[in-house]
C-alpha cells in the first residue's frame, strides 16, 4: 500500500500544484496538498480492495499492454464512483441534504470531472504496465 499511496500522491499533489499555478495562486497550499494526500491514501487502500477482489481477472491472458490499459480504465472508474461517494459524504457532513451534495454531471463539473479521469488515466497507466510486467517476470527479476 506505500507504494500505491506515494504513487497517487504524487500524482494528486502535482495536480493540486498545476491548479494553483493556473489560477494564479503561488503558494504551495499546505492545506491542499493534505487533502492530496488523505486522498492518495485513501484511495490507495480502494485500489487494494478491488484488487483483492480480483477485478481484473477477465483481462489476464492479454497481452501485457491490453491489461495495463484495461486496468487503468477500470481503476479510473473506480476511483470516479468513490469520488461521487466522497461528495456525498462530505455533503452530509456539512449539514447539507442528499441532493446538494450530488455532483452535477453536467457543465463545468463534468468537464472537470472527464479532465481528472483523463489525467488519472494517463498516470496510472505506467503504475500498472510496470507492476504487470513484475507480475509476468516473477519475483527478483
Amino acid at each position: 500500500m506505500g507504494l500505491m499511496s506515494v504513487y497517487l500522491w504524487l500524482a494528486f499533489g502535482s495536480f493540486v500544484l498545476f491548479e494553483r499555478i493556473i489560477r494564479g495562486q503561488m503558494s504551495l497550499g499546505f492545506e491542499s496538498q493534505g487533502f492530496a494526500l488523505i486522498n492518495a491514501l485513501v484511495l490507495a487502500k480502494v485500489m487494494l480492495i478491488a484488487e483483492d477482489l480480483d477485478l481484473g481477472r477477465r483481462m489476464r491472458g492479454q497481452p501485457l499492454a491490453v491489461v495495463a490499459l484495461g486496468e487503468a480504465v477500470l481503476f479510473v472508474l473506480v476511483f470516479i464512483a468513490f469520488h461521487v461517494l466522497e461528495r456525498l459524504v462530505v455533503g452530509l457532513l456539512h449539514g447539507s441534504t442528499l441532493a446538494p451534495s450530488v455532483p452535477a454531471f453536467a457543465g463545468r463539473e463534468f468537464a472537470g470531472l472527464a479532465t481528472v479521469a483523463v489525467l488519472l488515466f494517463v498516470v496510472l497507466i505506467p503504475f500498472f504496465a510496470f507492476r504487470d510486467i513484475g507480475r509476468a517476470l516473477g519475483p527478483g527479476e
